[in-house]
């Protein structure tokens, strides 16, 4: 399965521009690799057009959250697209057979006033959502996914 993960919120808290806390995205995030899927960064941050990390008085922060992922060992399909999909259409959207992001309806956050001021993706409740999603039962927020399959797509 190809599941495209938002950054701010649902790797790490919201500290944007900076790299914000951990909140237990690592370790399911290993897990789904290890499973065989493939993931791709879905994220509102940007390249810098002049290659310094700003553009005028923004910093656009892409690779810094590129870094994150490399540094946590965990392999992108895909930065901001599907490396796949330009061959069947021209979409912009990143095609994805699941999207995890804090701002999504149903996607389960949690609130903890030590970490962040905004509420985060819970990853212990992705974790179990995605385990009765992979056996065929359906989940809150989410169909059962019919016809793909679950362990190596």
């Amino acid at each position: 399965m190809i599941i495209a993960i938002d950054f701010d919120g649902t790797c790490v808290t919201h500290e944007y521009p900076e790299i914000g806390k951990d909140i237990g995205a690592v370790p399911v995030l290993k897990w789904l690799v290890e499973q065989g899927h493939h993931l791709i960064l879905w994220t509102m941050r940007g390249n810098a057009i002049d290659n310094t990390g700003w553009f005028g008085d923004e910093r656009y922060d892409l690779q810094d959250s590129i870094n994150w992922f490399s540094k946590h060992k965990l392999p992108l399909y895909g930065i901001n697209r599907n490396p796949t999909q330009f061959g069947w259409t021209k979409s912009p959207k990143a095609y994805a057979n699941l999207y995890i992001d804090d701002a999504a309806l149903g996607c389960p956050l949690k609130f903890d006033e030590s970490l962040s001021k905004r509420p985060f993706v819970d990853w212990e409740a992705v974790k179990a959502m995605l385990e009765r999603i992979f056996k065929g039962e359906s989940a809150v927020g989410h169909t059962t996914l019919i016809g793909v399959d679950n362990a190596n797509s």
